[in-house]
């Protein structure tokens, strides 16, 4: 039969920054973040529904803002100013829950991901006077109690408790933790990574309970990485023998931890555990107290991640029952986990039981009072209920899988869009629901941070990126725009399209797509913040200026449309995505100002990995790929994601084949170049090493880069900009 690639080719909109400036864009500025966007931080909405906490940008202060117009109230911390301060600048804070309080984070240490340590200093509002959290070292999670007396946080995988009505005294409730074996209210590395959460206890709402997730790692498979003296950081202990670091890392198939619920009763010193039925192997993505202290709701999927059920446990009795069940044909997606929102009767759920996720609203006994959002397109985060008016408020992509606004229901079920701004947007609510903080950008807008009512009036531009767009105002910067086409298979891929400058139609461009392509992201936004830097320009704009037509293609299984569309990858990842990006090079080498001869595809992680399958689907359309940090094989993947996506290589050999790279590399066409840190923790450096060698034994040449020490994110000192002048020579010598 006939390919056909016919685009129902329709442009969706065209965005044009054609600046007056001619100043030309170089790696140096990318890397350096010349042009890098500024957005809130450090935003903490008061008790109060009116006013809000924000850090500034220097890091030296934390002010206190109006919500009804944005002004400044006053300053609550400075560095400057405090008593007893001995830093200059801090990286976070937290607000204790009386707003009396302040947890000052300082010489924060990244651990993996998500989890660092830090020295916490207690900051007294009232008194403007910091004192240590602990002299004992560095802490990780701390977390106030809800009536703002007690603070508990974890210490070499063991929970401790400071109370600071008796001169911050401060005991230790776990005794067992130790590196390798039990974390104690602190998740292991793959439940951290792939559930997207560091800490692992709560208090009760009575501040009398803490209640804990106890991991236990003794039989999980420890996996080795070298390590060397290298620099940024300098391991010096390495200067002559290397190293190597050593850790629990359960590959797809291979023994978890084991996970228990525990509660420890404060003033008793009494530990319980808790009574669940769950299955051997499974999970605890989450616990959390819900409003009544009698009840501690519990997140409990099997190992499969096609069910999630949510049970409530007596934390003294430790009998759990079963508020809600939610089961899938595929599997279960993780966002939910913190749009599951307790109020005193009633909680929210997101579910797509219908086929596209959406707002449920349950009785806090379990009942499932109504479906508040329904139809075909996405809710992609719960923002809050006024229980005054009965009105839900919720972000979702209706109207275009690539644009995001921000909605209300009220109680009779009219919807109102809040958001006016056709792009993506972001919200965070006061308190009270009578304000919001919206971020918004679309291709051609830096973000646009505006105060605003809950009937979405504009109070107020918090933040417009004017420096920022100065600065692109010297710039000659290419055209961006989204575009949509129909595959052969008659699937609809939507996106994004960089034009080199001085763009002429009649002329041939070299192509370079970029895409990710992994279960559930969207690559394909119209947002400021695309490409690999999550920036407007960012290495793909810098390629664009050199002459490069930039492509980036969502494909199957990728998120935005729904379950149908995002799950059909189920069982043999890699595939369906490999076949979308290969229609997405021939339909673009079609188009008449586009070389067919000369089209590169790359991509990092998951995007790496699909580069490499793309480039040996067999139809020979890439003449260049480069693969950073790539899976080769999800046999070498940990448990958890490998399997929700693929179970187990025991379950599901067939479809573990049909994904490997390795299986079809004898199909490899073009110039490859693989690039990898050592240290990766994630996608360990064994991906690119025993692919290789499988290239070296096929007699298939390709390029490598290695990057000593250097882990999933690939930076430091000079990394970056070695790495993408690496990537811009490779593309330019062979594209």
């Amino acid at each position: 039969m006939k390919r056909n690639l016919l685009l129902l080719a329709m442009v969706i909109c065209t965005f044009s920054v054609f600046a007056q400036g001619s100043k030309e864009l170089t790696l140096k500025d990318i890397t350096s973040g010349e042009y890098r966007s500024e957005g809130m931080r450090g935003l903490t909405p008061m008790a109060d529904g009116e006013t809000y906490l924000q850090m500034n940008q220097e890091r030296t202060k934390i002010i206190k803002y109006s919500f009804k117009n944005g002004k400044e109230i006053e300053t609550i911390f400075d560095v400057t100013t405090a008593r007893d301060c001995k830093f200059k600048t801090f990286d976070g804070y937290i607000l204790s829950p009386d707003e009396t309080k302040l947890l000052i984070q300082t010489e924060t240490a990244p651990i993996y991901r998500r989890s660092f340590t830090a020295i916490y200093h207690i900051f007294s509002i009232k008194n403007n006077k910091l004192e240590p959290l602990s002299d004992g070292g560095p802490q990780q999670v701390p977390l106030f109690s809800p009536d703002g007396q007690q603070i508990a946080f974890v210490r070499e995988n063991n929970i401790y408790l400071v109370k600071l009505l008796y001169g911050n005294s401060e005991s230790q409730v776990t005794k067992d933790g130790k590196f390798g074996e039990v974390l104690n209210g602190i998740p292991d590395w793959v439940n951290e990574e792939e559930f997207g959460y560091n800490r692992a206890f709560d208090f009760s709402a009575d501040s009398k309970m803490i209640a804990f997730i106890r991991f236990d790692e003794t039989k999980v498979p420890m996996f080795s990485f070298m390590l060397y003296e290298g620099q940024y950081p300098t391991l010096k202990q390495y200067a002559s023998y290397p190293g190597t670091y050593s850790y629990k890392y359960p590959l797809a198939g291979m023994t978890n931890s084991t996970v228990t619920v525990h509660t420890y009763d404060i003033k008793s010193h009494v530990t319980r555990k808790m009574d669940l039925p769950l299955d051997a192997d499974g999970y605890i993505p989450r616990i959390r107290f819900t409003k009544d202290e009698n009840a501690l709701a519990i997140m409990a999927m099997n190992r499969t991640q096609n069910r999630l059920d949510l049970y409530f446990a007596n934390p003294r009795s430790t009998v759990c029952k079963l508020i809600v069940r939610d089961e899938s044909p595929y599997y279960i997606n993780d966002f939910n986990f913190d749009n599951i929102v307790f109020y005193k009767n009633n909680f929210s759920f997101l579910s797509e039981k219908s086929g596209y996720s959406h707002l449920y609203w349950y009785s806090i006994g379990g009942s499932l009072v109504k479906q508040v959002t329904q139809g075909k397109f996405v809710v992609s985060k719960f923002l809050g209920w006024d229980e005054t008016s009965n009105t839900f408020y919720y972000e979702s992509n209706e109207g275009s899988p690539v644009r995001r606004a921000i909605y209300k229901v009220d109680n009779k079920g009219k919807k109102t869009k809040l958001s006016s701004g056709e792009g993506v947007n972001s919200a965070v609510f006061s308190t009270s629901m009578k304000y919001y903080i919206n971020t918004f950008s679309n291709l051609s807008t830096p973000p646009i941070v505006t105060l605003n009512d809950d009937n979405g009036k504009q109070l107020k531009v918090l933040i417009d990126n004017s420096e920022l767009k100065q600065k692109i105002a010297q710039l000659n910067l290419p055209e961006k725009s989204l575009f949509s086409f129909t595959t052969s298979q008659g699937t609809e891929l939507n996106g994004w399209m960089i034009k080199p400058i001085g763009f002429n139609p009649a002329n041939k461009y070299p192509v370079i797509m970029y895409q990710y392509g992994g279960p559930g992201s969207q690559e394909v936004m119209d947002s400021w913040k695309i490409g690999i830097d999550r920036e407007g320009i960012g290495w793909e704009t810098y390629m664009a200026s050199q002459g490069f037509l930039i492509v980036c293609v969502d494909g199957r299984g990728t998120g935005g449309r729904g379950a149908e569309f995002e799950k059909c990858t189920y069982l043999t990842l890699g595939v369906k995505e490999a076949q979308d990006q290969v229609e997405a090079a021939q339909y673009i080498g079609k188009l008449p100002y586009a070389d067919k001869n000369r089209i590169g595809i790359w991509g990092w992680s998951f995007g790496g990995y699909n580069t490499i399958m793309s480039m040996s689907e067999g139809s020979n359309v890439f003449k260049a790929g480069i693969a950073v940090a790539a899976v080769t094989d999800w046999k070498y993947y940990d448990s958890v994601y490998a399997e929700r996506f693929m179970r187990t290589p025991k379950e599901n050999p067939e479809g573990y084949k049909a994904s490997s790279a390795f299986t079809r590399a004898n199909k490899l066409y073009g110039k490859l170049l693989l690039v990898h840190g050592t240290a990766d923790d994630n996608v360990h450096f064994q991906n690119c090493t025993e692919y290789s060698e499988q290239l070296v034994q096929l007699n298939k040449q390709f390029d490598m880069q290695i990057y000593t020490n250097r882990n999933h994110s690939i930076y430091g000192g000079n990394t970056r900009l070695h790495l993408y002048t690496k990537l811009s020579d490779f593309m330019k010598s062979n594209l």
